[in-house]
């Protein structure tokens, strides 16, 4: 039996949460005399301790058999780094397959870097559309697809939208959502961050809050006039914001502060998803998230003009508000009149998505 030589690419902390149930199925696989191995590589895209090393720690991801160390930078010197250092590693050392997760910067390099080594790639969360060109993720998507060799999807939509492009079927494999592998896993593990105990906290009674787009929170009259609203029409619920240096700074620059407004330092993944599991609801303009509050039942309202997982709007808890602040006291009134949708969880977001991964790879590198 050939062995069959896996890279796994993480660079950033969304890439983080797919990929450490893959490793997990991955050695399971291999208790079971699996010819699949991996290689993790870490592209160091995230390199900062609270955004890379603690959701390492707290997911039980392997130390990085390799880390590019890629570092910051603008989208082009960043995607150069990674894309360097990668086809180095491969031309010392190759792949049979480079399997990339998600949307990020080290998806695309990666996944570029390896096809023009003759080097197959697989994308886990594969055929996702926003439509929105504005959004550096959106083509990372695009291109990654593009070249893709298996795709593993998270949704009918994002099958039939493969489809159309001319994807063959068979090289589409709908297997759920690798990011609710990961957060049902740990979802016993969630513990208490330390602004709970500090604001006096109670289930039910406060809103979570994460702004991040540059759209949103960039300009600061667009930011204020967005914060304002929501202190406005959230009945005197504290509102919890897991804050981005660069946010903090725009909001001090404003002199805007609000009793009710916790601003805290970006959270592990145990602490922030024990916030949201217990909160009133969540305001926020990640996709990521939208996906955990439809798992865990929790109202979601999404400040974007569009998104890439319309199920969690079809299906689950989220609406999607649109950037103007004026959709935001309709909203909040039909969270608090009760009126908000129940919703259910998408098909195949199961907790087990990992191993049906592992499965195909199995057979496909039979």
């Amino acid at each position: 039996m050939n062995q069959v030589n896996i890279d796994l690419i993480a660079g950033a902390r969304p890439n983080f949460m797919k990929i450490a149930p893959i490793i997990r199925a991955l050695q399971e696989a291999e208790k079971n005399g699996s010819k699949l191995q991996y290689r993790l590589v870490h592209t160091g895209q995230h390199y900062d301790r609270n955004m890379s090393d603690q959701f390492f720690e707290q997911l039980g991801i392997p130390e990085p058999d390799v880390n590019l160390g890629s570092g910051s930078g603008t989208q082009a010197e960043q995607t150069a780094r990674i894309m360097m250092a990668y086809e180095k590693l491969l031309m010392e050392q190759p792949a049979d397959l480079c399997l990339v997760v998600g949307d990020v910067t080290s998806t695309l390099a990666c996944s570029v870097a390896a096809k023009k080594l003759g080097i197959k790639v697989a994308h886990v969360e594969a055929g996702i559309r926003s439509y929105d060109l504005t959004m550096p993720e959106e083509i990372n998507r695009m291109v990654t697809d593009s070249i893709t060799d298996y795709f593993f999807t998270t949704s009918e939509v994002a099958n039939a939208y493969l489809r159309r492009t001319g994807v063959e079927q068979d090289r589409i494999f709908f297997v759920g959502n690798t990011m609710i592998d990961t957060l049902l896993h740990h979802r016993k593990d969630f513990r208490k961050p330390e602004i709970w105990d500090e604001a006096g906290l109670e289930q039910g009674k406060y809103i979570v809050m994460t702004l991040h787009r540059p759209s949103n929170v960039d300009e600061e009259s667009t930011l204020i006039d967005l914060i304002r609203t929501i202190i406005d029409h959230s009945r005197n619920l504290p509102l919890v914001f897991p804050i981005h240096p660069r946010t903090r700074k725009v909001l001090e620059h404003s002199g805007l502060d609000h009793p009710r407004l916790l601003q805290v330092d970006p959270l592990g993944y145990l602490e922030f998803n024990y916030l949201v599991e217990r909160a009133a609801a969540v305001i926020t303009d990640s996709g990521g998230i939208t996906e955990e509050t439809t798992v865990m039942g929790v109202p979601c309202m999404t400040l974007r003009a569009n998104t890439e997982r319309p199920e969690t709007i079809d299906i689950g808890t989220n609406e999607l508000l649109g950037t103007n602040p004026d959709a935001i006291p309709a909203s909040m009134e039909k969270l608090f009149s009760g009126e908000w949708k129940k919703g259910s969880i998408p098909p195949l977001w199961d907790g087990h998505t990992a191993e049906r991964i592992v499965e195909h790879l199995e057979n496909i590198f039979q």
